[in-house]
């Protein structure tokens, strides 16, 4: 067990600090800017395009994880979104958000270093599956959402288009579609080419976490409400369970994943707090402070359950 707190302490260390630059003044939000521009349009798309074009297809593409973390992903956001809608009383505005909260990890940012550190033959292919996955899945679903709260006849086709090329030029998105084809072409990068995407790929993991601490100093706090506890149970809890659970039932049919490491990969890489994006995403469209404040909660709480996570999957394979 302290070896275990011992490595997520690192990641959470990293967090903090970019947290304590934030607070204390010595970095402001101009400089957070900068550092999220740099991971997001260089360093997170030279890793994804550094893990897809180095491996074949076959390696990357696992249609069982993909199946097991969609099914996951989509149960939990259609639950959540019901439950804030019905239970809650909540706008579909709200419900939107409550749902990609509670279904869409920060596979990026977060999944990957821990991941990289407990399995890190395993982390570019989960992490590159994930990002298929939210990217063309979860997060246009919570744009279309988003819009269609503001009146069914906002669903244009000219808002579809838009909606459509933000997501595909996307710095990430273009980093995945770069490796695909360079995997499918089977092109060998030269090494003044291959240097520089892996030297920019291996600042991520530090960055990435520094950006987190930064970004949840600088969002704003809004008053903690009991419907926080579900959604964090949702995503913290109930989304590792669920891909676990997905996973064993295909398994049984004789369509599992076929490699246990990578299932583990796929539970741990669930069990992050919510992505980035999503109280970003959740503020464009005026949906309140509410799930700023479920990311600064998430983010937090995820440190005892990641860590406990671990341990019982330590404990799984002792």
């Amino acid at each position: 067990m302290l070896n275990i707190l011992s490595l997520t302490g690192v990641i959470f260390v990293l967090i903090a600090i970019g947290y304590a630059l934030v607070a204390s003044g010595a970095f402001d939000k101009d400089h957070m800017h900068v550092l999220t521009r740099y991971v997001v349009m260089l360093a997170l798309p030279a890793l994804i395009f550094r893990a897809v074009a180095n491996n074949s297809l076959g390696e990357i593409i696992n249609p069982a994880y993909l199946l097991t973390y969609v099914t996951a992903s989509l149960t939990l956001f259609i639950t959540f979104y019901f439950w804030a809608s019905r239970t809650c009383r909540q706008t579909p505005l709200y419900s939107t958000f409550a749902g990609m909260g509670a279904s869409s990890p920060n596979s990026s940012f977060i999944g990957y270093p821990i991941v990289l550190m407990f399995m890190p033959s395993l982390a570019s292919t989960a992490l590159a599956m994930n990002i298929i996955v939210e990217n063309l899945v979860l997060i246009p679903l919570a744009m279309l959402l988003a819009e269609r709260s503001k009146g069914p006849e906002s669903l244009s086709i000219d808002v579809l288009i838009d909606i459509a090329r933000r997501l595909l030029v996307n710095p990430i998105m273009l980093g995945l579609l770069a490796g695909l084809l360079t995997s499918i072409l089977a092109i060998e990068l030269p090494m003044v080419l291959s240097r520089p995407v892996d030297i920019i790929a291996d600042s991520s993991a530090a960055v990435s976490l520094i950006v987190i601490g930064g970004a949840i100093a600088g969002m704003p706090r809004a008053s903690i409400s009991a419907q926080l506890i579900p959604l964090g149970t949702g995503k913290l809890l109930l989304h590792p369970l669920l891909f676990w659970l997905i996973s064993l039932t295909l398994a049984s049919l004789g369509a599992g994943i076929g490699d246990s490491e990578l299932t583990r990969a796929g539970i741990l890489m669930a069990a992050m707090p919510p992505m980035g994006i999503y109280p970003i995403l959740a503020q464009r469209y005026g949906a309140g402070e509410e799930h700023a404040a479920a990311m600064v909660i998430m983010t937090v709480c995820s440190f005892g359950t990641i860590t406990a996570l671990l341990w019982l999957m330590n404990l799984s394979t002792g």
